[in-house]
């Protein structure tokens, strides 16, 4: 995963872009989650890459999620809570396709 895009995305250091992908995964997941975003979740995590301008060491990478890193912790938490399989549209498998 790059900075590039990310920033692509929407997810920026002033916040996040109207109309951009960023914003429609707000948007869904606030509706998923009762009107709010929760912390460490998918716009969560990719905003604070953005707002930073680093996304090199989070594990996020081309050729998949790196052992020991940040993707890797946050896989293995995901994965725990749906019973050891990491869902369709959940936190690290919307970040990876990024």
């Amino acid at each position: 995963m790059s900075d590039q895009n990310v920033h692509k995305a929407g997810f920026t250091s002033s916040g996040i872009a109207r109309g951009s992908l960023a914003s429609s995964i707000m948007s869904g997941e606030a509706k998923s989650f009762g009107g709010g975003v929760p912390s460490g979740g998918t716009t969560a995590t990719l905003q604070e890459m953005g707002a930073k301008g680093s996304t090199h060491s989070s594990g996020f990478t081309s050729s998949g999620i790196s052992g020991g890193s940040r993707a890797s912790q946050m896989m293995s938490s995901e994965a725990t809570t749906y019973g050891g399989g990491v869902p369709k549209g959940g936190t690290t498998s919307t970040i990876q396709s990024i």
